[in-house]
């Protein structure tokens, strides 16, 4: 169960940090500075405590609000998200036109 557990945290935030704004972040710093050992060690670090935030933070919201709720809001906030930036993107579109 623990192990199904890692391996699937491990694959959803190796997938969605793909690409992010993150990783292009960290590939300038390292290509600008020349010193990948130092931006990979700082920006590992930065991930690890994001991260780390984030765990407890969660651990401690699940205690006072049940499960269901979490995920419904969640998924209302992607929606959300979701329809704003396909708004955005068809606006920019039209004015581009």
């Amino acid at each position: 169960m623990l192990i199904t557990l890692l391996f699937t945290t491990f694959v959803t935030v190796f997938l969605a940090e793909m690409g992010d704004k993150t990783q292009l972040t960290t590939i300038t710093l390292s290509s600008t500075t020349n010193k990948p050992l130092a931006v990979f060690i700082g920006s590992s670090t930065a991930l690890i405590l994001a991260t780390l935030l984030g765990a407890l933070a969660g651990g401690s919201i699940a205690n006072l609000i049940p499960a269901f709720i979490l995920k419904l809001l969640s998924g209302i906030v992607f929606l959300f998200i979701g329809i704003k930036l396909l708004t955005q993107s068809q606006n920019e579109n039209t004015s581009e036109n």
